[in-house]
């Protein structure tokens, strides 16, 4: 798949050691896509025929090895009429490669060790001159958490048909991500065979790229599915690398919908933080109500702020005597939606292992959830505010 950053293409020029470092880089932050590497420098001829075959975007261009053959090669480029920019790398702070460089014709400077945010704000620049009247990109993709308030409340089900419910409604591309490692149920909702899981996206998450990714998701009515592990597992998970998972799928999907475990978990908690919205899933039962309520108070006493989650209630009953006003008094939390108790629906979906019937008043429900979620993230875009991740990462 293409990022949605959409990185820009490059051909790389420069000596082994220095091409490995620039690549390593890149690796990290993705903000070039390397399509073809020259060890050498070549002849103004081969690189112009090169240029013409390859079509990128920038050259990337070893200024550090021989100065006076790299300033005539930015000069060959930059004067043969092509969109195409340069961009000069050094081994270090090179002052005097840098102003030569840029005299020129380069437009970009980088030196090791190739800080992440520098290649980015440089890509903006470039993307600028080669794509003036491009709009301004989209918006990184959505991160939509559920977790419930007591286990076995139904934040799987949600999740599940809330993503195929996201994708019926805005055509976008979608990731459902089962992060319940210890005892995930989307694999088995919707009669998965897949070897791969977010475990194993974790492990490689700071080296994703499109081949890799393709053999970690499964598929299922359009929507990308990373489910987990078939074998629990009780590890530590580490905040960084489910940062940079997060990050790339927000590049890759418009949204990510991602299952978790029980609210109280650390993994939930640093998870919500990722997250521009998250739902506690609560049931009408008595247990749940107390668990409920629990999870609001460490929400807030851990920093989120009160509009980045909201309560639904699940498997509701026309008879239950309890009014939405009173549980948002009881929580102290706004009660965002509600869902019928709807188990003939509900069994059908998971014994064929497909979305819920769009009729039943199941069905509804999820397809009203998705439509407001879809209408709020295109009115109001994403919301800020982020909790102490000191507190949060210390909770357990």
């Amino acid at each position: 798949m293409k990022a949605k950053g959409n990185s820009l293409t490059a051909l790389l020029i420069a000596d082994s050691e220095l091409a490995q470092q620039f690549a390593q880089a890149v690796d990290h932050s993705r903000a070039f896509q390397i399509i073809s590497e020259l060890k050498a420098y070549p002849s103004e001829q081969s690189l112009e025929i090169r240029l013409k075959q390859l079509r990128p975007d920038v050259v990337v261009l070893d200024v550090a090895s021989n100065l006076e053959v790299a300033c005539e090669l930015i000069r060959s480029v930059v004067s043969g009429g092509s969109p195409i920019q340069v961009i000069g790398i050094h081994r270090h702070n090179d002052s005097e490669a840098i102003l030569r460089a840029l005299r020129a014709g380069a437009s970009e400077f980088l030196y090791a060790p190739f800080d992440v945010a520098v290649q980015n704000e440089a890509v903006a620049r470039l993307r600028r001159l080669l794509r003036p009247d491009e709009p301004n990109l989209a918006e990184p993709g959505n991160v939509t958490s559920f977790a419930s308030a007591k286990p076995g409340s139904g934040a799987s089900t949600i999740a599940a048909q809330t993503a195929f419910a996201l994708k019926r409604h805005t055509g976008k591309r979608v990731l459902l991500a089962d992060f319940d490692v210890m005892g995930g149920m989307i694999g088995f909702y919707l009669k998965l065979s897949h070897s791969k899981s977010v475990l194993d996206a974790l492990q490689s998450a700071d080296q994703l790229t499109d081949s890799v990714w393709s053999s970690l998701v499964a598929s299922c009515e359009g929507v990308d599915i990373l489910p987990a592990p078939e074998t629990p597992y009780a590890g530590i998970i580490d905040s960084g690398q489910l940062h940079a998972l997060l990050e790339y799928a927000r590049l890759n999907y418009e949204w990510i919908v991602v299952d978790l475990p029980v609210v109280f978990q650390r993994l939930s908690l640093m998870t919500i933080s990722e997250s521009d919205r998250a739902f506690l899933i609560a049931t009408s039962e008595l247990p749940s109500l107390h668990l409920g309520r629990k999870a609001v108070n460490l929400l807030i006493q851990l920093g989120f702020p009160k509009e980045r989650f909201q309560i639904l209630m699940n498997r509701v009953n026309k008879r239950d005597e309890i009014a939405v006003s009173d549980i948002e008094k009881l929580f102290n939390c706004a009660v965002h939606s509600r869902f019928p108790n709807d188990y003939f629906s509900l069994h059908r979906a998971v014994t064929l292992g497909q979305p819920v019937d769009g009729h039943s008043e199941l069905g509804k429900a999820i397809e009203t959830l998705a439509g407001r979620l879809s209408g709020a993230i295109a009115s109001h875009g994403r919301k800020g505010g982020a909790p102490d991740p000191k507190a949060m990462l210390s909770y357990a």
